[in-house]
């Protein structure tokens, strides 16, 4: 049986092998950066280009033809530069996950699948589909509750779509565990992490309710936001494999002419999409990561409404404050202190020095800032930047190459609205705010205060923890000796410990008054 489930993965992955040779996604490749092993199956899969393949240019469409599955893979590499490289990564980021809907009739059974219960029960009217991706598709519908009737958007999960992932994915195992085993210097890429990632991103995007609480814990953070905010959930319609929510009715933003003749202002609609998506980021630290213009409407009281929260981005207080002063350094051309910002973070190794890696960020700071205002890209300044902390041995930070790749495609979708777009006037009010509140003096109490709490939580657990490790080291020092082991009695290492916390905590506090 594994042999023939073996025979299954080779077969499959020679069809896709296939593919993309036909694309020529393999002409580019210098057979110099391969392993021996692979020089031969390169020549032969550059046989099988056609004549007009155009080389990773053609990458994209190779993967469109191979499926949903591999879709994903190419989004998810498209954040990973490290493992593809930078050019690959551009490739892959024109991928568009866009897929032919299941009919009615399927989804309807789909549907009743999921909610034990007949479609009637559910819905007062349930329609055609009106968008379809690799995972979901969403229809239009109506309900009916004490409230009134009113319309829903109902997105569903595709038929036959769990299947598909489960095997594709067991390909994609397969073929990372043969490479690492056949290749040894291929094991530094982690290639069997990077698949298991993936499989983790697809069970929980496949899990509606998880995507559920993302919106309603999204909307919670809009609720002071006049001019951004996210539909509310029907909990009560909403499965693993169904979630409901508000019709959103508005325009999309990407129809620029439309919002002009219902009288919006579309560049300040783009100076509001970029400030909202840094105040997500840097205040609340849970930022839409799938902000493509399709995802985005403007209702008729002129607010952006975001839908779609099947991928989502945190960033921890340690990330944000990185993020922010890396910002305001090169708004106020700091370049010192944006690299001490990095040593600081721990993302630079101590064996540079401050002083070179200044210098390596002013490289990358004045011809931008030589630049005029609507030339200025902060996408393309953090993406130079992520190239040179590289040659300075910064590891790559995953929830920070997923905040560069959503800049990119958000400054994208501002900037078709606002093609003059003054990126550093508009982003200066939201990062400087947040540093003069974050980083002043009331979020220098904030931070004693945070770091009190977690010294007080470690004091009330000391003695328990100090005694289990007493009790440990004696029992040790018994069995070393040969003696029978015996209840550990206490020495004067607990108190002596607990005045070195004590003393460590009046160290913080001193620091940091």
């Amino acid at each position: 049986m594994p042999r023939l489930t073996n025979l299954g993965h080779v077969f499959r992955l020679t069809r896709a092998g296939f593919v993309l040779a036909r694309e020529g996604a393999f002409i580019d490749l210098d057979p110099s950066t391969l392993p021996p092993l692979a020089h031969l199956p390169l020549f032969l899969a550059n046989l099988l280009a056609r004549r007009n393949a155009h080389g990773f240019s053609g990458l994209a469409a190779a993967i469109d033809r191979l499926g949903p599955s591999y879709v994903k893979l190419g989004q998810f590499l498209a954040t990973r530069p490290d493992i593809v490289g930078p050019r690959v990564a551009i490739e892959l980021e024109k991928l568009q996950d866009r897929m032919a809907p299941a009919d009615r009739a399927a989804a309807v059974a789909a549907l009743e699948a999921a909610f034990g219960a007949p479609i009637d029960s559910l819905f007062v009217e349930f329609g055609e589909p009106v968008a379809a991706a690799s995972i979901a598709q969403v229809h239009k519908a109506r309900v009916r509750d004490a409230a009134g009737e009113r319309d829903v958007a109902v997105k569903l999960l595709r038929p036959g779509v769990e299947r598909r992932f489960a095997r594709d994915l067991s390909d994609m195992f397969y073929a990372a565990r043969s490479a690492e085993r056949f290749e040894p210097r291929l094991r530094r890429l982690r290639l069997v992490e990077v698949v298991e990632t993936l499989a983790r991103s697809v069970k929980v995007e496949m899990d509606f309710r998880l995507e559920a609480a993302a919106a309603s814990e999204f909307a919670e953070n809009l609720a002071d936001d006049p001019g951004f905010r996210a539909p509310k959930i029907d909990w009560d319609r909403t499965t693993r494999a169904a979630l409901t929510m508000e019709w959103i009715d508005g325009t999309p933003l990407s129809d620029p002419a439309r919002l002009a003749e219902l009288g919006f202002d579309a560049p300040k609609l783009g100076r509001a999409l970029i400030q909202s998506f840094l105040r997500h980021a840097l205040h609340d630290g849970f930022f839409h990561a799938d902000m493509h213009q399709g995802n985005f409407f403007v209702d008729a009281e002129g607010r952006i409404v975001a839908i779609d929260f099947g991928i989502m981005g945190r960033l921890g207080r340690k990330e944000r404050r990185f993020l922010a002063e890396i910002l305001y350094g090169f708004i106020r051309r700091d370049y010192r202190r944006v690299a001490e910002v990095h040593f600081e973070a721990g993302y630079v190794p101590a064996t540079h020095r401050v002083e070179d890696f200044a210098q390596a960020i002013r490289a990358v700071g004045e011809p931008i800032h030589a630049r005029t205002a609507d030339q200025i890209s902060m996408a393309k300044l953090l993406t130079l930047l992520f190239e040179i902390t590289g040659l300075f041995d910064m590891s790559t930070r995953l929830e920070l190459v997923m905040l560069q790749k959503t800049m990119v495609v958000v400054e994208g979708v501002a900037r078709k609205l606002d093609p003059h777009l003054d990126m550093w006037a508009t982003a200066e009010p939201v990062v400087g705010g947040w540093i003069a509140e974050n980083l002043g003096p009331r979020g220098r109490l904030e931070d004693v205060g945070g770091a009190l709490a977690q010294l007080g939580r470690m004091l009330i657990d000391a003695p328990e923890r100090l005694e289990r490790l007493a009790r440990r080291l004696e029992a040790d020092d018994d069995w070393r000796a040969g003696r029978p082991t015996e209840p550990p009695r206490r020495g004067i290492a607990i108190p002596a410990a607990l005045w070195a916390i004590a003393g460590i905590l009046l160290l913080i506090v001193y620091h940091f008054s």
